[in-house]
């Protein structure tokens, strides 16, 4: 055969050879990554399956604690909300990230609304040991002062945990804006030069102050995460953050922006923003980009 022909046509199998096996990689890279993804839905409907089941148990057990009627009847009703919204949790598949959306948005109002009731019983429990204290100074009831407060210690105790659950931050707000070289916004993900992620965490009496770290995931459209490698522990794993940022938080309502430098290809597509802190996951969002 002549040289002219062969030449190029050992070229052509190199090329074809080459390309298979980096389409074989590549289809294999995408398998993994997509497990790893399936795996941290399962993981993440799960918790929040658990959450759902405590809030019911506090729910049913705030309601021998307190001898209001009005609101006891009201928290009957949010324990039968909160359970329905549990077994419509539980009959959803990890896959179906609407709905998923959906029910961690009605997970953060239950987590809300047991918070403002956890914070009104302990205000009742306060004005009565206020009147406590006031009637122990009263010759003659003395004694039966001393049981009323031995009963609100006790009662006080049982809000520890339920205090900690409310004590919960909650990322609102969220957004993400694709940015330009002049950084003005940009429209199509193909001029982006920086990524700026903000968001709100709520305002809450019940969490601890001092310095907290909350950590942003932003996950692409192929299921990667845009970061450096750089990870945080998360249900016992090691998770990659695309940015985090350390602040004092005080309780009072809390605005961040956190920023990223873009220096690979995004393609067009839904991206999912992820914000951690406290070792619990505090909001999410997904954007789309053309």
């Amino acid at each position: 055969m002549n040289k002219k022909i062969l030449i190029p046509l050992a070229v052509l199998i190199i090329l074809l050879v080459g390309g298979i096996g980096y389409l074989t990689f590549s289809l294999m890279h995408q398998k993994q990554v997509n497990k790893e993804m399936q795996e941290l839905a399962d993981l993440d409907k799960k918790e929040m399956e658990n959450e759902y089941e405590q809030f019911a148990r506090q729910y049913s057990e705030m309601k021998t604690q307190i001898n209001n009627d009005s609101i006891v009847a009201q928290l009957t009703q949010e324990q039968m909300r909160t359970q329905q919204l549990l077994e419509e949790l539980k009959n959803v598949k990890s896959t179906n990230a609407r709905e998923i959306a959906r029910l961690k948005k009605e997970l953060a109002t239950v987590r809300a609304v047991l918070r403002s009731y956890v914070l009104e019983i302990d205000s009742l429990n306060r004005v009565n040991q206020t009147l406590a204290d006031e009637n122990s100074r009263i010759k003659g009831q003395y004694a039966e002062a001393t049981r009323q407060i031995d009963g609100l210690s006790s009662e006080k105790a049982s809000l520890t945990e339920k205090v900690a659950i409310a004590a919960q931050l909650d990322a609102t707000n969220i957004r993400m804006a694709i940015k330009k070289k002049n950084g003005k916004e940009a429209k199509k993900i193909k001029d982006c030069k920086s990524i700026e992620v903000s968001f709100t965490v709520a305002r809450n009496v019940t969490a601890a102050n001092g310095s907290k770290t909350f950590y942003v995931r932003i996950t692409t459209p192929t299921n990667a995460v845009l970061g450096t490698g750089a990870t945080f522990t998360y249900e016992g794993r090691n998770l990659e953050y695309s940015m985090k940022k350390s602040v004092e938080y005080t309780g009072e309502e809390l605005s961040l922006s956190t920023y990223w430098n873009v220096a690979e290809f995004l393609s067009a597509g839904n991206y999912l923003v992820s914000i951690f802190a406290d070792g619990n996951m505090i909001g999410s969002r997904s954007f789309s980009f053309k």
